[in-house]
């Protein structure tokens, strides 16, 4: 069955930086957008980032734009999220989402059928 195992959140100064990893598994990942979204406290989850299963599709959220980067390792099964520049509004749990739906759909955020269990960021200022 389809799995996807986030890891490398954890607690970091405003300014800093981290790296997140998702493991997959139980589906063809190359044909597959992956995203990551994200959920703080008494907020709505939101889109964070995206990539497609062609070279060069990424989208990103304008509140993330120029300071995260999001990767895929198609040999590893593994999607990556880059975060730099961190700040206390980043604080959320970061979950990685995965489709095989339309690149015009999932490239901003809708249409995932799969998510992960998530994995905590927190940002202090």
């Amino acid at each position: 069955q389809v799995q996807l195992v986030e890891s490398g959140g954890g607690l970091v100064q405003a300014g800093g930086s981290l790296r997140l990893s998702c493991a997959a598994s139980g589906f063809t990942f190359s044909s597959y957008t992956m995203g990551w979204f994200r959920q703080a406290p008494g907020k709505e989850r939101e889109f964070v980032a995206a990539i497609g299963w062609s070279v060069g599709w990424t989208n990103y959220a304008d509140s993330v734009k120029g300071r995260f980067t999001i990767s895929r390792d198609n040999a590893k099964n593994t999607v990556y999220l880059q975060m730099t520049s961190l700040e206390p509004e980043d604080t959320a749990v970061y979950y990685c989402a995965a489709s095989p739906k339309s690149w015009s759909i999932t490239g901003f955020g809708f249409g995932y059928n799969y998510g992960g269990q998530g994995t905590q960021v927190t940002v202090s200022s």
